[in-house]
């Protein structure tokens, strides 16, 4: 059986999935809807997916901050916990993760690879580039959208699908977080 893989990302409303300036994390907006369904998501058994960049980031963030940070949220520290794979050519272990294995090569032939041998569920949340490649190459099962109510058009960066191929989106699940969050779950297809 092919353990399905969903690439989980928040943005705001113009795709960006950070901002500079005066932004905040999750551009704050959280609430404890918000929270509260992030926990419920990470507290279901599944593999973490991390490209290099992202990877190196969430460790960036974890150790600067403090406990009671909101990088360090109930559901972050769940991530952190969950079992992980790192895709790099260029990171060297070990890995400063709990449970992370690195996995050298291509993040389409990883994947590829984890998605017919793991018994969890597969989820990564970021690596924008990597998530990128593997809806391209059609192994992205859902895209996980979490949407907030601001505009960053100024201030954004990454754009979230910057340089992606054109795809059909078929929304399987939505719901409002919060009375102005949504999050909205797709099943991606390459639009030929």
């Amino acid at each position: 059986m092919t353990a399905i893989y969903t690439f989980d990302v928040f943005c705001s409303l113009d795709g960006f999935g950070a901002a500079g300036g005066d932004w905040t994390g999750y551009w704050g907006k959280q609430g404890p809807e918000l929270l509260e369904r992030r926990l419920a998501i990470y507290d279901q058994d599944q593999r973490m997916v991390f490209g290099a960049h992202t990877f190196r980031a969430f460790v960036r963030m974890l150790a600067e901050s403090t406990e009671e940070a909101e990088v360090r949220d109930p559901w972050v520290t769940r991530m952190r916990n969950l079992p992980a794979t790192v895709v790099s050519t260029t990171l060297d272990g070990p890995l400063d993760w709990p449970d992370a294995t690195l996995v050298r090569g291509d993040a389409v032939d990883v994947v590829a690879r984890l998605r017919e041998e793991s018994e969890l569920p597969l989820r990564s949340h970021g690596s924008l580039s990597m998530n990128r490649a593997l809806m391209a190459a059609g192994l992205v099962d859902r895209v996980q959208v979490t949407i907030f109510p601001v505009i960053t058009g100024r201030t954004g960066v990454e754009p979230i699908f910057g340089g992606a191929a054109d795809f059909d989106l078929e929304l399987i699940g939505s719901r409002t977080l919060d009375g102005r969050i949504q999050e909205l779950v797709y099943q991606p297809t390459l639009h030929v």
